[in-house]
């Protein structure tokens, strides 16, 4: 049985793509007789609908960043970042790769503004059988981010390869304290199970990937309760999922600005600082938001990646890997050369093929 999160426990703690893909258009759709209303929005899946957050990552935002096409040309004539640096690194033999455009719409799944999914899926057949589903969670120290926050070429290539993709907002700190934001992801599931029929989904073929603070909360879909429950397998990318390691690390003298940052988010999202004259319910919500408290026989098997030189350090996932396969669970951690982070971590030419592999090993 698992213990709840009131008890404490020891926390423990190439070829680059450049954005060059063309945007995927809405391709309009047959009515369904139980289908979730779709929610009016432009014809691009970039361009958010009225009451949502606006399209593309914020500024100075990690794990939010645009895992694009991969170019045709050199550096040169590259698409720049927000800073007016070449937006990644980029060769002059890299191979542009363009997938059919899947169909698209946008959904509410919630009342709440920021409640919202894009479905990518692609028209099956006459006989076709239910497709394995990804629902993917952007970044973002939870106060930041969107759903279509470059993730639409990422998608494009998984319905390529015969899955269903889904990506989900969710509330933001601090107006939204923990637990919002997981209610919010699993509310997200939900609903995907609930309309599974509408994109042809299998419900019982679905995976959760995050980059980020999206990766802690697909950690944390893959913990709670039983997590194969919730979800066949979990990818997370530079996910902080001890929060309370960030919020130290974040305190160190040349801790980066990234880091510190990412302590003050804690901050804002359990609305409260640890330490030694927290209340308790501080440190209850602290354990609450540490993946490793909810793991358990049962839960979903993970694939976790960090750069070498991430800010968020491997060792967020380290302990959680123990804990999992100390619970009989596979884990899987992976490093990657390099100071990337979350999503950025697509630039490095292994990564997507190992992403793919270990979902059609999952979920196929």
């Amino acid at each position: 049985m698992k213990k709840g999160p009131g008890v404490r426990k020891v926390l423990v703690c190439g070829a680059a793509f450049a954005a060059t893909c063309v945007s995927a258009v809405t391709v309009p759709v047959g009515a369904h007789a139980n289908a979730p209303a779709p929610t009016p929005s432009a014809s691009v899946p970039s361009e958010s609908p009225a009451g949502t957050p606006s399209g593309g990552p914020e500024t100075g935002a990690p794990g939010t960043g645009s895992p694009s096409a991969p170019s045709t040309s050199p550096t040169e004539g590259v698409p720049s970042g927000p800073d007016g640096e070449p937006d990644g690194t980029v060769t002059a033999q890299a191979v542009m790769v363009t997938p059919q455009l899947p169909q698209f719409r946008t959904y509410a799944y919630g009342k709440a503004p920021a409640q919202k999914i894009d479905a990518y899926w692609r028209k099956p057949g006459p006989r076709a059988t239910p497709r394995p589903a990804v629902l993917l969670l952007h970044g973002g120290y939870w106060l930041e981010g969107d759903k279509g926050g470059g993730w639409k070429y990422f998608a494009r290539r998984l319905t390529d390869e015969g899955f269903v993709v889904l990506s989900a907002n969710y509330r933001l700190a601090p107006k939204a304290q923990w637990p919002a934001q997981r209610d919010d992801a699993l509310a997200a599931l939900d609903f995907i199970k609930k309309h599974a029929r509408v994109w042809n989904v299998d419900p019982s073929r679905i995976a959760v990937m995050g980059s980020s603070a999206g990766g802690h909360l697909a950690t944390q879909l893959g913990t709670l309760g039983t997590g194969t429950r919730q979800v066949r397998g979990v990818i997370a990318l530079s996910p902080p999922n001890n929060p309370y390691l960030a919020f130290q690390d974040g305190a160190k003298p040349d801790a980066p600005f990234t880091q510190r940052k990412l302590r003050r988010a804690v901050v804002d999202l359990l609305h409260c600082v640890p330490g030694a004259t927290a209340a308790p319910d501080c440190w209850t919500k602290l354990d609450d938001a540490s993946t490793v408290t909810h793991v358990s026989a049962g839960d979903a098997p993970m694939l976790l990646m960090h750069a070498t030189g991430d800010f968020v350090p491997v060792t967020q996932s380290t302990g959680l890997a123990s804990a999992l396969r100390a619970a009989g669970v596979q884990a899987t951690v992976k490093t990657v050369e390099g100071d990337m982070h979350a999503s950025d971590m697509l630039s490095d030419e292994g990564v997507y093929p190992t992403i793919l592999a270990w979902l059609k090993k999952r979920l196929q």
